[in-house]
This record gives C-alpha cells, sequence and structure tokens, in this order.
C-alpha cells in the first residue's frame, strides 16, 4: 500500500474518535429530535456536547454550529441561503475567488444563472489573492464576499484575516471555508473576522459524511442565511433531516482532540516539511514548489518535477505513496488543475505537479523512505 500522503482529500480516522462512534452506535441509538423518552434526551445530550466541542476548538458560541453533510453542504447552505435576503435588500453581488472549491464556484455559477452578478477574483503566482483587488469590486449591492482560508491543492494561506477585518468595516457579509484549516490553524481562525465558516470533520481526523457550518451572530441576531432544503426543523430550520448522532460525535471528539494537540501536531508537520524540502534538495532532482511557501501550511507542498508527467509518477510509484494532482472531486477529469490554471502556471508545469499532504500522524521513517523512493522514481521519468 506504500505511504499516505493525501490527506488533503481526507485524513485517517483518529481511533480515539472511532471509539466515541462505535459507543453511540451501539448505545445511544435514538433520534436526538425525539421528545417524549430517555433514549432521545441522551441522543441529544451527545449532539448539544459535540456542539460545544466544535465550538471550543474555533471560540465561538455553541449556538453559532449547525452540523450539516461537509463543507460541500455548508458552502452551498452559505450562498444560496442568501437568496432572499439578497431580493429584499436588492444586493445581488458575490466576489469570490477563482481557486475556491468547487462546491463554491459552481454554486455561484448557478445563482449567476437566477440573475446574480459574479465577480471572480484571480490570484497571483504566489497562489494567493490580493485584498486590495477584491475590495476594488466591492459595490453598494455586494451581497457576499467568500474566500478560503487554505486552498485545498497548493496549501497557500490566503489573507482572510485582513479581508474580514476590512469586510466588516464596510458590513460585508464574509465567508470563510475553512475546510483545510480547521484543526490546524486554530489560533488564526479564532482571531478571524466572518460571519459564516465551514469545514468537513474527515480533514481532521474526524468522520467521512459530516460538517459544520458556523452562523455568527452579531448583535445576537445569525446572519441572514435560510435552509435551502425543506423538511423537519432540525439545526433550527437551517438543516432538515435527522441528525446523524453517531458522526456528530465523531466530529465533536475530533474538534476536541485538535484543540488539545494542535500545538504539538503543528511540530511535527513543520519537520515533515524541513525533510522533504531536505531529500528533494539532496536528489539533485529538478523541481519547484507553486505557490510562495512563505505562506504555506506545514502539512501540504504543491511540487512541480520538470520534465516529468505527474499521471506517469503517480502511478509509478502508487506502491511507495499515495499522493494526488488535484482536488479529489475533480481528479476523474484528467484535465489541468484549474488552481494551478489560475495562478498563471504554464500547462507544461500543471502536468508535472503533484500534491503531497501528510498529517501529524505520519511516521518521519515511512515518510522518508517512501519519498525518496518517489523521487528516484521522479528522476528516471524525466523526459
Amino acid at each position: 500500500m506504500g505511504i499516505y500522503l493525501d490527506n488533503n482529500s481526507s485524513s485517517p480516522i483518529d481511533e480515539r474518535v472511532l471509539a466515541v462512534m462505535v459507543d453511540t452506535y451501539l448505545n445511544s441509538y435514538g433520534n436526538a429530535d425525539s421528545r417524549t423518552h430517555n433514549h432521545g434526551e441522551q441522543a441529544r445530550t451527545i449532539v448539544e456536547n459535540a456542539r460545544k466541542q466544535v465550538a471550543s476548538l474555533l471560540g465561538i458560541n455553541s449556538s453559532e454550529v449547525f452540523f450539516t453533510s461537509g463543507s460541500t453542504e455548508s458552502n452551498n447552505i452559505t450562498i444560496q441561503g442568501l437568496e432572499e435576503y439578497a431580493l429584499e435588500t436588492n444586493k445581488k453581488h458575490i466576489i469570490t475567488s477563482a481557486i475556491e472549491h468547487k462546491s463554491v464556484l459552481e454554486t455561484v455559477k448557478m445563482m449567476k444563472k437566477k440573475g446574480f452578478e459574479v465577480d471572480i477574483v484571480n490570484p497571483d503566482l504566489s497562489g494567493q489573492v490580493n485584498v486590495q483587488e477584491i475590495l476594488d469590486k466591492v459595490r453598494e449591492d455586494t451581497l457576499l464576499v467568500s474566500i478560503m482560508h487554505v486552498n485545498n491543492e497548493t496549501g497557500i494561506i490566503q489573507p482572510v484575516d485582513i479581508l474580514g477585518a476590512e469586510l466588516e468595516k464596510r458590513n460585508i457579509l464574509f465567508h470563510v471555508d475553512a475546510t483545510q484549516s480547521c484543526g490546524k490553524l486554530v489560533d488564526e481562525i479564532r482571531n478571524l473576522k466572518y460571519n459564516m465558516l465551514s469545514f468537513s470533520a474527515h480533514k481532521l481526523k474526524g468522520p467521512q459524511g459530516v460538517g459544520v457550518l458556523i452562523l455568527k451572530k452579531k448583535r445576537y441576531r445569525l446572519p441572514p442565511v435560510k435552509n435551502i432544503m425543506y423538511g423537519g426543523q432540525q439545526e433550527h430550520g437551517i438543516r432538515p433531516g435527522t441528525i446523524p448522532v453517531a458522526l456528530v460525535a465523531g466530529c465533536g471528539k475530533a474538534c476536541e482532540i485538535a484543540e488539545n494537540e494542535y500545538k504539538e501536531n503543528s511540530q511535527k508537520l513543520k519537520s515533515l516539511k524541513v525533510v522533504l524540502e531536505e531529500l528533494l534538495n539532496a536528489s539533485g532532482v529538478e523541481y519547484h514548489y507553486n505557490g510562495n511557501q512563505d505562506y504555506c501550511v506545514d502539512s501540504a507542498a504543491n511540487i512541480c518535477f520538470k520534465g516529468v508527467m505527474s499521471e506517469a509518477l503517480m502511478l509509478s510509484s502508487k506502491q511507495y505513496c499515495s499522493v494526488s494532482n488535484g482536488s479529489a472531486c475533480t481528479s476523474k477529469s484528467y484535465s489541468p488543475s484549474y488552481v494551478l490554471e489560475a495562478m498563471g502556471i504554464p500547462v507544461e508545469d500543471i502536468e508535472s505537479s503533484v500534491r503531497i499532504s501528510w498529517g501529524a500522524e505520519t511516521n518521519e521513517n515511512e515518510f522518508c523512505d517512501n519519498i525518496s523512493k518517489m523521487i528516484e522514481i521522479a528522476k528516471s521519468l524525466v523526459v
């Protein structure tokens, strides 16, 4: 199988998280919205405890936490859920970036068909969007700015701290997709100014199939986001449907673990990135990073191996390393990365690029051995 180095796609579940989920499945099988018996109360207690665990990690109030099926749904609720407010206020202008996850880009594309105006900003070669370029596009009728915290393909941190502070002054709704930063850039998220924030549990060693939408209160009122699906009044009507108690419990436990261990994990992640760079430099292989590493997280790197087709490299080295060449949601298309294209990277370099992403649980010796083998294969594939 080799070593797993595709954590930006999905991280391995923590055994402590799994233990909580198994216990919940076996012993707390009630519906959290059943009000007439103890089994429902038990399930509801588990859900509310998880809500507090999420809130504690993010430094917010638990009443601002809403459970969803993942970031894709959270992003859709954020954008589509503002439609009624947009029509009432005649604010139908949205600003986002060309490197957002498809759940944002495809949703704003759909909103454009409904009569909304959408401005999409490209990053530069550093991988970052320019704050002033976004602010220059803000208008009287701007409804929303949606920018991710960390890009899933490059690992580049976007200047959402500066942007959030500026948009707050202008009273513009701001959404942050924190899928790749939640549980890692904990202090940074706690200090961000935003109205809505989304993440998925499976990116921080939690279960797949559950995520969170944060709706931050202002003067005790939630942002004007409405439900986009119809059914019961679960999650205060924002997200109807029976709450998956075990998944929610797993999400909460993953957040608790992240809060307790993120500082220690940060050092582990950083040491692995140092190892990666040392191996690359010592190997003599011709390479460069995509994106300015001064702005990059310590858990990922997007690397161009000059003259090496990424597809050939991944197939030839898959017995050593599980890596990717883009977002999992677009990996079947085999088209050049839209993120790297938006950065202005030449197609030949895009086709020679792979994304490597690791976790704090990644074994350093295995990492060193298997990355070394992948690099040697890359050298043998140079055209």
